[in-house]
């Protein structure tokens, strides 16, 4: 596999490394990830059922990787309950906790209280995506847990992706895995994962957004349930 690295800038110029990447496994591609971008590469994390796989992955190939969760304030105990056995069981993974430039109390001061229920886009900007925005601003390329079996919005992803909204590289290492795959490898490797996922929550995002879902063709059924959105906005140009 070629190791030129390929950014953002560059990407018209490197269609035969995209092509080439198409043809490799999931390892292949964290490994030239790694390989290439060194350590202007981070992992952002939502820690849910795909994340534990990737964490796993990629300690095995970069102990001491960046991971960045974006923590809005709003997440399940459940779900700050796993990040601590994560930093238990991977001490040299460089966890970096980004929060949003406003607090909650702020953000209702400014916008009134439980924006999430009145305009969780913006919501969504305030506490995800301009965070992953600023996290972002020293590496040349992310990885992202999207799956082509997630949904609609997600079945054309690929391996390497151009990031029209955070003008990076975006690598997307699972995206062939199925929901039984994601769990046979958990399962198999004896990995922690958030309690949720035992009691129908697929996809789990901040706490004031996210129901269980009895379906199992629909992973983010359970997201805005109230809204016509399914994105918080991180993987949409």
């Amino acid at each position: 596999m070629e190791t030129e690295k390929l950014t953002f800038e560059t990407w018209e110029e490197s269609k035969r490394q995209q092509l080439d990447l198409q043809w490799k496994d999931f390892m292949d591609v964290i490994k030239w990830a790694y390989r290439t971008y060194e350590d202007r590469i981070a992992y952002a994390c939502s820690f849910g059922a795909e994340g534990m796989v990737l964490i796993d992955l990629i300690s095995k190939i970069k102990p001491e990787a960046k991971v960045i969760f974006l923590d809005t304030g709003l997440h399940f105990p459940e779900t700050y309950s796993l990040i601590e056995k994560v930093k238990k069981k991977y001490p040299m993974l460089e966890l970096i906790m980004a929060k949003p430039a406003k607090t909650l109390n702020q953000q209702a001061a400014e916008l009134g209280e439980n924006l999430w229920e009145r305009n969780p886009n913006l919501c969504c900007h305030i506490r995800k995506i301009e965070p992953l925005q600023q996290q972002l601003q020293d590496v040349d390329a992310w990885i992202s847990g999207l799956r082509r079996e997630q949904s609609t919005s997600r079945s054309n992803v690929n391996y390497v992706n151009k990031d029209e909204k955070f003008g990076k590289i975006k690598i997307c290492p699972l995206i062939h895995w199925t929901w039984e795959d994601v769990w046979n490898y958990i399962k198999l490797n004896q990995l922690p994962y958030n309690e949720l996922h035992d009691h129908d929550y697929p996809s789990i995002g901040c706490a004031k957004c996210t129901v269980p879902v009895q379906s199992d063709n629909d992973f983010r059924a359970g997201r805005w349930t109230n809204f016509s959105k399914k994105e918080c906005g991180l993987h949409q140009a």
